[in-house]
């Protein structure tokens, strides 16, 4: 992985330490924040607010987080040395990005072509060399590579599928924004045995999952 510039390194230093300053995020968290350039991932014309705690457009009318968010849902994994992560919903590839500083290997499925293909390029421009990408409809999970210790989704659900569940280790956790009634909720679940525990954390906002590819 290349190393950021001076300059860079400094506006990452500040927005992960502008994000703990707002949610206490656990050391390997603020880390890989501050090691993540956040404007390698957003528009052109958008770089000047790279470092801004918005959620910002991209193409293929979908969003790049707010740095904040991708802390949290990055924190909620209670990631372990060594584990292995899937993410459904590359978009632009900064959540991946920040993932890969914390976990061995990291699998992210994206259903719309230009902007896996883009985030590939990010990618590979990086030198990330642990990030695994697929074009699918990420509610097909990656069956190849399971079982993962940490799944995380990074648009909203009406419902998990039962198969991204069966490609959880024992004891993984789930994270994902969940539709509940007429709101999202960040939830998380905790594969024991065959039973899911279930844990609400925190309203939010993110784009549905829809289905199937889009070229």
């Amino acid at each position: 992985m290349l190393a950021l510039d001076r300059i860079t390194a400094t506006k990452t230093a500040k927005l992960a330490q502008e994000c703990h300053k707002i949610f206490s995020l656990s050391q390997s968290v603020r880390d890989a924040i501050a090691n993540t350039s956040r404007e390698e991932f957003v528009p052109a014309g958008f770089k000047h607010n790279a470092y801004k705690l918005d959620a910002l457009p991209m193409g293929s009318a979908q969003w790049i987080s707010s740095p904040l968010t991708v802390a949290k849902m990055t924190h909620y994994l209670e990631a372990k040395k060594d584990d292995r992560v899937l993410e459904i919903g590359c978009g632009s590839g900064y959540q991946a990005a920040v993932l890969s500083h914390i976990f061995r290997g990291v699998f992210t499925i994206e259903r719309i072509e230009p902007l896996i293909l883009e985030a590939k390029q990010r990618f590979r421009k990086l030198g990330i060399g642990n990030i695994h990408t697929k074009l699918d409809d990420g509610q097909n999970g990656w069956a190849q590579y399971a079982p993962y210790d940490r799944i995380l989704f990074s648009a909203t659900a009406k419902e998990i599928p039962l198969k991204i569940f069966e490609q959880l280790s024992e004891g993984g956790i789930l994270v994902a924004p969940m539709q509940v009634g007429s709101k999202q909720v960040i939830t998380r679940f905790k594969k024991v045995g065959n039973s899911l525990q279930k844990e609400e954390l925190e309203a939010c906002d993110f784009v549905p999952i829809l289905n199937g590819i889009q070229k």
